[in-house]
């Protein structure tokens, strides 16, 4: 069964969160994910796009795969479909990823389920925005 985090673990994770890899940014500027990669940026995390086939996005070189980036991340942020999860657990799970979290309506119980059985941090069918606000996580912001 999916053990889910309290709000301090949360605020926890949050806090301690420097890098923040963003799985399905899309480049769109209307789409969810490329506000919330912006939100983030913002916030002063240092996203990592992961989109195969686009080479920048919000000002950041793309990869293809997690297993592609040559650092370390501390949370992988999920904006695919729930089918897609179980490929993206896998990858986590491959690269020592510690915190993964599936966005509204990202949800694959088996997958989490196993992800959390690796050591993985597990936030399922929440937006990382609406948490980070509803938790009053204060990080410094960037100036434009």
């Amino acid at each position: 069964m999916l053990q889910t985090l309290s709000d301090e673990q949360k605020r926890e994770l949050l806090e301690q969160t420097q890098t923040v890899a963003i799985v399905g940014l899309s480049p769109k500027p209307q789409r969810p994910s490329h506000r919330i990669g912006k939100f983030l940026q913002d916030c002063s995390y240092k996203i990592v796009p992961v989109r195969p086939g686009v080479k920048v996005l919000l000002g950041e070189p793309v990869f293809s795969a997690l297993d592609e980036i040559p650092f370390k991340v501390d949370l992988v942020n999920v904006f695919r479909a729930s089918q897609h999860v179980p490929e993206i657990v896998d990858q986590c799970i491959e690269c020592n990823i510690k915190a993964i979290w599936l966005q509204e309506d990202v949800i694959h119980n088996e997958a989490a389920e196993r992800a959390q059985k690796a050591g993985i941090s597990v936030i399922m069918d929440e937006c990382i925005y609406k948490e980070i606000v509803r938790l009053g996580i204060e990080r410094t912001k960037t100036v434009n």
